[in-house]
């Protein structure tokens, strides 16, 4: 696969931190939703709002039109929150290419449809050929990535010449990638990695010590392989990079928003005020629900996403976590997938 032009959609934090990798092997165009966003970027070489202080590759251009941003892209990467993906692409739609290689960078499910990201592509582009769709994921927090701090990704889809072509095109110095055949497995695990990390967050917040969040993530763990294995993940991917690797940095970094909303909640504060604070999107606080839900259509029992989803929507007491997790009924750990 020959790459000229790759088109990344969606200014935020990773997406910007994306495109400048990509631009050391191809000529980059970033779209910005805010015209002003765009004008910056493309004359400051740098993004202010969500990657201050970092300096982006001269080449890599921005700009606020859409269709001229995917027009003609050899690849296209779609960065944008779960909530807002498939109207964006949608609005694209009709200058992707059927065989062009479509690559989502986004760690949610849509809620409504509970689909994966890549299941709205090819719901949204219809005719488009369905090994060309995938997803990168790992433990990427953007600003170390922007930084150029090692670190390394995977990129899952379907078709394997696709697959060493991308790995080629993500590669830089710093950002090592891995292929994956297992779309299913890598995004599920983005997904429900993030919902984990609210719970290990409020276990912060109310000042539990290292071994209770390393119980929940270790226990988290378990969660997001039993789901993902049931909706036809493979295993193996879940203690790898799109698996225990993102999950381990997600829960972990002071940079993490998802950890961070967790810890304000464990602080006592309401979902409503830290969100409008935030100026960027906490996947777990809408991908909760849509998670909990195709967990209840395959009869699987996640307690730790449902005590979640019980303090981001039911008002539940974010004190109760710990306490109601401890004394569930007492089973054997089984494989750490039960």
């Amino acid at each position: 696969m020959t790459t000229r032009k790759v088109a990344v959609v969606g200014a935020g934090s990773w997406g910007t931190a994306v495109a400048a990798i990509v631009a050391e092997h191809a000529d980059v165009w970033l779209w910005a939703r805010d015209p002003e966003l765009a004008a910056s970027i493309d004359a400051n070489h740098e993004n202010a709002r969500y990657l201050p202080g970092i300096p982006l590759p001269p080449s890599l251009r921005a700009a606020a039109d859409l269709d001229a941003v995917c027009a003609d892209a050899d690849v296209v990467v779609i960065g944008v929150p779960s909530h807002g993906f498939r109207a964006v692409l949608t609005d694209a739609a009709d200058v992707i290419g059927e065989t062009v290689p479509v690559v989502s960078l986004s760690k949610g499910v849509e809620q409504g449809t509970n689909l994966r990201m890549t299941e709205v592509v090819a719901d949204v582009l219809a005719s488009h050929q369905p090994d060309r769709i995938g997803v990168l994921t790992g433990p990427n927090l953007a600003s170390e990535v922007a930084e150029g701090q090692p670190t390394a990704s995977v990129i899952a889809i379907p078709d394997a010449d696709t697959a060493v072509s991308l790995q080629q095109l993500f590669m830089g110095r710093t950002f090592r990638v891995y292929t994956n055949p297992d779309v299913v497995g890598c995004e599920i695990a983005g997904a429900l990695k993030n919902v984990i990390a609210i719970a290990t967050g409020i276990a912060a917040g109310l000042g539990y010590g290292d071994n209770t969040k390393a119980a929940l993530m270790t226990r988290g763990l378990a969660e997001l392989a039993r789901l993902g294995v049931t909706l036809g993940g493979d295993s193996l991917t879940f203690s790898g990079l799109a698996g225990m690797g993102d999950l381990v940095a997600t829960c972990t970094s002071e940079k993490s928003r998802n950890r961070h909303v967790g810890v304000e909640l464990g602080r006592g504060r309401h979902l409503d005020e830290i969100v409008t604070e935030m100026k960027m999107v906490a996947e777990g606080v809408k991908s909760t629900r849509a998670v909990l839900e195709l967990a209840a259509q395959r009869g699987l029992e996640m307690p730790i996403a449902a005590m979640v989803g019980a303090v981001l929507y039911d008002d539940a007491t974010p004190a109760d976590l710990v306490p109601t997790l401890m004394l569930r009924e007492a089973k054997a750990e089984l494989h750490g997938i039960r």
